[in-house]
């Protein structure tokens, strides 16, 4: 592993990020999948599009838990990006939306450093103010958008009317997005390392290589951009060589190129969350107990009682900064894609490199199960 730090005296961000404003997934039914990160994590109603709204060729559900937002949006037709999405890639992200003071310059410096236009500046009006919104592709068929709402008062943005439900499961505590991570194809990590860097101002925080990414059957690589203010990351994975096919081409198959393989999500007490989680039937990769027969002599002291850990499955890790406690959900789809992490950091600014070997032997066990390894 590498840590690269040097331009951080560079001052100028070009391009200033305030945070995740919301991840937007396309999805094959909308209304239900609402349902379930109701009730599986604890999301709350917020908002609604769809005809009722003035949108005719669409719904979007908007739910949200503290300062995460997700909107599950699903076509009312075929033959539109939406439709074409879903049938390619399955249920899975297709925005991931960053926080901005100024939408248009944000377009107007990425565009003019080499992105790839997605949406011109728009200004969006209602009775609440005016939101303005701007995008860039990245990775597949990801996009960023950059929400500017300084002015806007409303519930999420015009086309939005508030979504109230009677059903209003607890929360689970999850806060914040800590970080979504990327796989991309062969020898494509470098190049979009490259974008991040030249587009949009991030610095390449953290390098793992195949030694450090491997088992006996598989590895990757991957490289972890953050922005100036270390408010926004995205790691960005590749295959590497090994025997077998690694999680990464698995993803690529089933997912039909590049896209966001987990979205990392942050609490304050992953015990009380994961328990929650998995009381309400979310299933998560178990590593061999043997795990906890050694962690504490690598990770040393840490707060938590072990056995709870051991219990759930939680996986432990230090580094200069302090430690962090960290679980992977098996995939949410059908397809072996999409998945979450739940991380709670106790000081660490690090991703887990000493859970890699374990984590991933625990994912080509389920690999094998799908005879996919």
């Amino acid at each position: 592993m590498s840590s690269d730090l040097t331009n951080s005296e560079n001052s100028f961000d070009f391009l200033p990020l305030y945070g995740t404003d919301y991840v937007e997934f396309y999805v094959g039914n909308a209304k239900q999948a609402a349902h379930f990160y109701k009730t599986a994590f604890g999301f709350q109603s917020l908002a609604y599009a769809g005809p009722e709204t003035g949108i005719m060729d669409r719904v979007s559900y908007v739910i949200r838990q503290n300062k995460i937002t997700f909107v599950l949006t699903t076509p009312l037709k075929t033959n539109n990006a939406i439709a074409d999405h879903i049938y390619k890639h399955g249920d899975g992200v297709k925005v991931l939306a960053l926080m901005v003071n100024d939408a248009s310059d944000a377009w107007k410096q990425t565009t003019q450093r080499g992105a790839k236009t997605f949406m011109e500046p728009v200004v969006l009006n209602d009775a609440n103010g005016e939101l303005v919104m701007s995008g860039i592709h990245t990775y597949g068929d990801t996009v960023h958008l950059f929400i500017e709402r300084n002015n806007y008062s409303g519930v999420f943005m015009p086309g939005y009317k508030k979504w109230e439900s009677d059903y209003n499961p607890s929360e689970t505590g999850l806060l914040y997005v800590d970080h979504c991570v990327g796989n991309v194809g062969w020898n494509q990590m470098n190049p979009w390392v490259k974008f991040y860097e030249d587009v949009m101002g991030f610095k390449n925080i953290l390098s793992f290589d195949d030694k450090d990414i491997s088992t006996e059957y598989s590895a990757l690589m991957s490289k972890v951009m953050s922005n100036g203010n270390g408010y926004v990351k995205f790691p960005i994975n590749e295959p590497a060589e090994g025997k077998k096919k690694s999680q990464v081409e698995e993803f690529l198959d089933f997912y039909n190129g590049e896209g966001v393989q987990h979205v990392a999500i942050a609490t304050h007490d992953i015990v009380h969350t994961v328990t929650e989680l998995q009381n309400r039937g979310i299933d998560f990769l178990k590593v061999p107990e043997t795990y906890y027969d050694t962690v504490l002599d690598r990770v040393g002291k840490i707060e938590e009682d072990l056995e709870p850990l051991k219990k759930l499955g939680i996986l432990i890790d230090r580094d200069e900064e302090g430690y962090l406690l960290q679980i992977f959900s098996k995939p949410l789809e059908d397809r072996p894609t999409l998945f979450f992490e739940i991380i709670q950091r106790k000081g660490a600014k690090s991703f887990g490199k000493g859970n890699f070997k374990a984590l991933f032997e625990a994912l080509e066990r389920e690999q094998e199960i799908r005879g996919n390894l």
